[in-house]
This record gives C-alpha cells, structure tokens and sequence, in this order.
C-alpha cells in the first residue's frame, strides 16, 4: 500500500505498530498461479467458527492518520482505518487473493487490454444509496484529478488509458473509463499486465460519494459516506477514532458493534495490562517478561509470521555524497546487520539480504545486498571522490523527538568508528517528513520502511525504482533497470516475470540506491482472550468485519 511504515524502534514492536499490489473473475483469484504466497497464509486467533451473533467493542492504539481520504493515501496509518470504511471493485482477502467486492464478478478480454466489472445489485453506500458505475468512474477520475494529486494517485492508477492526460489537465474525462450502464463498468489499459488488478485493491482506487464530498466540502472526510463495513462516526485529532458497524453492507454486517482507536497514545503494555486495549506488540523491553511461562501474560503471547514489509536507509543519488556509487557502498559495507539483530534487537527482524522479503513472490535467496566487510568499505571510500572532503551528512528520520531508533545509533556509530564519517539526524513531524521525502528534498532517510499492498514484485522493485516511478524517492535512474522492470510489466509468463525482477533487483542492490536493513521477524503479539477471529496478515486487508467479542 503504498504503505510507508514508521519504524519503531527498527521494527522492534513488530506487527501492531505502523512504525512507517485470470480472465474471468466471480471468485477470488491469485495474481499468479505460481506467484501466489501460499507459505504466508494468516494465523487466525481465536475461533474460525460461524459465529453469527454481533456485539462488542474491539479497542488498540493506533498513530494518526495523515489523511482519511483514500485518493490521498500513501501510509499504513491511513490506509488500515480506509480499508474498513471505504471498498473498491475488487479486494485482497485475508490469504492474499484477489476478490470480487463493489464488483460481483469481472471479464477480462482476449488481449488484457479491456476490463469489464459487474457491479453488485445490492451494493450501497452507508446511507443505503446504491453504488452504480459512475460512482465508480467519477470517483477514479476524481483521484487522477491534478486537485487531488499525489504520487501514489499516479502509480497505482497509471496504467489506465487516459490517466496521464487527466493528471496533466489536458482532458476532463479519463478516456480509459466507459459507463455501460448502472451495473456495469469498462477499464482500458495501456498494456497487459497481470497485476492491475490487485492494484485496484488499493485506496486509490475506493469508490466515494460525490454528492457526500460536494456537500461537506473540504471537511468531507470527517462525514465521509462510505461503502465498506464500518462507518466512520467520530474522529477527535489527537484522542480517537471511533468505528461503527455498517448494517447495509453489501456483504453481510460486521460482528463488532465498534471499533475504537485511541490516537492520544500511552504505553502499549500498560494500556494492556489495565485492560484498556485489546491488543498490542511486544517490544524488546517486554519480551522476555512475557516469553516466560510463569508469566501471567504468557498465555496471552502469539507469535505469527513474518509480514512483507522492509526498513532501510535511503540516498538521494543527486545528492553530494550520494551521487558516488563507491561512497554509497562503503557505508553499506560498514553495517553489521547480523551483530545489531543478535545483540541490540533481540533477533526481532532478520537481516535484509535484498528489496524482495523471504517468501514473498519472486523472492531469491541468491539476490545478495553488500555484506559486512569494513577492508573493502575503507578500500571503496579511498576510491571516492569524497574521500578527503566528505561533505555536511544529514539523514532525516520521521519524530517529534526522543529515540531515533536503536539500530540507527548503532549503525551512525559504526560509520564513525570505521569509517570516520560522522552523520547528522534531522527529525521532522511525519506528515511533513512524508511531503519532503516525495518531493525529493532528503539527502538521505532513515526510520522508516515500505510494506507490500499485494503480493507481486512490481509493488516494491517498479514502484521504488524505476526512474519514472514518483515513488523513487532516491532519483535512482539506470536504464538497465528500467528496461527490465518494462518487460517484467507485460510478460505473461510468471517463471520469466520472475527471472527479470530478480535481474533487477541485483542491478538495484548493486548501486545502492539504499541500504536494505531489516525483514520484518515473527510477528509478537499480545491479544485479549476474549477477542475472537482476529487474523494476523502480512499485508494490510480488511479484516475485522469477521472480529467478534466472545462473551462471558
């Protein structure tokens, strides 16, 4: 999604904290039959029964969400509170396939190119109004509109014909979006790929209610009128949001009666301990507490698998001392990933050897980032033309203040002691850090990490690198690359698709346009007994439309 991620003290709360995508489809379908992520399928906790009863509150900490529009949504905070009150034709279930939602069932043409989305005739808005097709296209359109722009807008909804004459202003209609009529939708895209689908599980591509959004105006998004199965009904800035169950949904109403999340924060563990949350991560200050069977939590304690996420450091190339490829490397040569997860991190995350995470398709285990060799980092450093001259670093990370992040001191303090190189950290709010970081104004960037939307290679390795994407933030450019992410687009093979992403991604891990650091590890967490059917997931999808509060 894409889903920025916080990193919180280097993934060291794992899973809970946002610390920062077939011709015929009437049934789920994988992105590739071959590419599927079947070793990534989600722990459910607590009972997977039919329960048909409905009652319960379901409450967890949350971050503010820089935004509650989804045409705008580029982070996980947004976009986990999007998903439960807006919907798009089609969506990711909880074993990561592609799903009918708005739509019941679509038809795809001969040659990819076309299409065809058959709406539900039950599908409607939380205030019972049908959602027909030019909802849908008025709501696409809305999202390329220049008014509405932002980055993600124009990476996950590019491939539709029309897009970039209606994000340039040059055309009022997107000519790739055709009514056919109230039930039924045609898309055109500019090529065939297998993945546009799974893009359109995105919020970018969420159906909204234009008389919803002409009647409220700017402020539209505290009364949005949405389609998914909770509804929206208060958000008080920096104290909650409060979720409530959608009666009307299209797909059977929701088993909790409310969510609540509380954005005035606290401490997890204690907000736990004191039952005032249902949920929570564990972090290395508790882990081992917890871990023991004598402890009065420990039956409380989950552990689930790893999800699809990432954390990095990032260079601006065009940047002085970031535009030499050797100072690049030298620093990546001088990081002791396996020593910072072993002795400061409590093996939480497991060191990133490349851009694609251990079981996520097309991962390869022969892709190999820099390792730790200081001999040959000095000898690079020696090389660059920065060695007697290094000018004024300063790695931005996202905060108000307080703690960097454990592995960041550690890495800054390698690069001191082995290189001399000493690096400044710059803090800024995230809303803002978000801002700089798309508008290519960091030298460099830490404290942060990218989280998958769907389970294809295109979601990191296009996306982040491919030097047209707006999402490469590090202006990393090498033709090569790009040539080879262009045919890995269209190939309708999954085993050739594969072969050239994972060309790529060396290419990629060889420049060093980042640092890759960390996968995420086992998934930690700490949930109340009484919460029901909660699934754990690598990827953000909706999921607690199915969470129920079992009762004494």
């Amino acid at each position: 999604m894409k889903r920025w991620l916080k990193a919180f003290q280097a993934f060291a709360v794992i899973g809970l904290v946002s610390v920062t995508t077939a011709c015929t489809g009437d049934v789920g379908t994988s992105l590739d039959p071959q590419a599927s992520a079947t070793s990534k399928i989600p722990i459910t906790l607590g009972s997977e029964s039919t329960h048909t009863g409905t009652g319960g509150v379901f409450r967890r900490l949350w971050n503010e969400p820089p935004t509650l529009d989804p045409h705008q949504v580029g982070d996980v905070d947004s976009a986990g509170v999007l998903v439960e009150v807006f919907s798009g034709l089609v969506t990711l279930s909880t074993d990561l396939k592609v799903e009918p939602d708005l739509a019941e069932r679509w038809e795809v043409s001969d040659d990819g190119l076309r299409y065809t989305f058959f709406l539900r005739q039950n599908a409607k808005f939380h205030n019972g109004k049908p959602v027909v097709a030019a909802d849908v296209k008025f709501s696409l359109e809305r999202a390329l509109d220049p008014d509405t722009y932002t980055p993600q807008v124009e990476t996950y909804l590019d491939d539709i014909v029309g897009a970039a004459e209606k994000l340039e202003g040059t055309a009022q209609e997107v000519s790739g979006l055709r009514v056919i009529n109230d039930s039924i939708i045609e898309i055109t895209i500019d090529a065939p790929k297998v993945y546009f689908l799974a893009k359109l599980t995105y919020p970018t591509a969420f159906v909204v209610d234009r008389e919803n959004i002409e009647r409220e105006g700017d402020n539209w998004t505290r009364k949005p009128n949405g389609t998914g199965p909770f509804k929206l009904v208060s958000y008080k800035i920096g104290q909650e949001i409060i979720l409530e169950r959608n009666p009307n949904f299209y797909r059977g109403p929701a088993l909790l009666d409310r969510v609540e999340l509380i954005l005035s924060g606290g401490s997890a563990m204690a907000m736990y301990e004191n039952g005032e949350i249902d949920i929570t991560g564990v972090g290395l200050a508790d882990l081992d507490r917890v871990s023991n069977p004598q402890d009065s939590l420990n039956r409380e304690l989950v552990v689930a698998p790893p999800g699809f996420s990432l954390g990095y450091i990032g260079f601006n190339v065009e940047q002085k001392p970031f535009d030499d490829k050797n100072f690049r490397k030298a620093l990546a040569l001088a990081i002791n990933k396996q020593l910072i997860a072993d002795n400061v991190l409590a093996n939480l995350v497991v060191p990133a050897t490349g851009i694609l995470p251990p079981d996520f398709p097309g991962y390869n285990s022969n892709v190999q980032a820099p390792g730790f060799n200081v001999e040959r980092a000095l000898a690079l450093l020696a090389e660059s033309p920065y060695a007697n001259k290094i000018p004024r670093i300063v790695i931005t990370v996202p905060g108000t203040g307080g703690s960097v992040g454990l592995d960041l001191e550690v890495i800054l303090e390698m690069w001191r002691t082995q290189l001399n190189i000493d690096v400044e950290i710059q803090q800024v709010e995230w809303a803002t850090f978000l801002q700089d970081l798309n508008d290519k104004r960091l030298q460099a960037f830490a404290g942060l990490g990218w989280q998958a939307d769907y389970p294809d290679p295109q979601d990191f390795l296009d996306i982040l690198f491919h030097s047209k994407s707006r999402l490469n933030h590090s202006a990393y450019s090498n033709p090569s690359v790009d040539r080879l992410l262009e045919k890995a687009r269209v190939a309708p093979e999954w085993e050739d698709r594969k072969a050239l992403y994972n060309q790529a991604e060396q290419m990629i891990v060889d420049d060093v346009p980042w640092i890759p650091l960390w996968f995420s590890g086992e998934n930690v967490i700490l949930l109340k007994p009484y919460v029901q059917g909660y699934k754990v997931t690598p990827l953000i999808v909706p999921k607690l439309k199915d969470v129920w509060i079992k009762q004494d």
